[in-house]
């Protein structure tokens, strides 16, 4: 029973062992390095996208403090970003004088 039991095990630490070696040798090949780094360069993607994320939620909350505390101070509520961006309304311009009748351009 004691050799059975031996017999079992060093199968199983055998078949273990094969299969990581195996993985870490396919892991070095091109195809495997290259997996890896696209694994990698997804995951720093994925983190990158967060960082964004909670940087213009910071910023965002950021900007209604600021609004609020203007607000307060001033009395006066802040233009929306669509004001402030707007084109304004063009100037009036002065009365252009029309040509006069009856006189022709240069050398006529």
């Amino acid at each position: 029973m004691k050799r059975l039991f031996w017999l079992g095990l060093g199968l199983a630490v055998g078949v273990y062992a094969t299969r990581r070696a195996t993985e870490a040798a396919q892991s070095l090949t091109p195809a495997g390095l290259g997996a890896n780094l696209a694994d990698g360069l997804r995951e720093l993607g994925a983190g990158l996208g967060a960082f964004g994320a909670e940087v213009r939620a910071g910023m965002s909350e950021r900007e209604r403090e600021l609004a609020t505390l203007v607000e307060r101070r001033t009395g006066a509520p802040l233009p929306s970003v669509v004001d402030a961006f707007a084109d304004p309304e063009p100037a009036p311009t002065p009365y252009a004088r029309a040509p006069r009748a009856g006189r022709r351009g240069p050398g006529a």
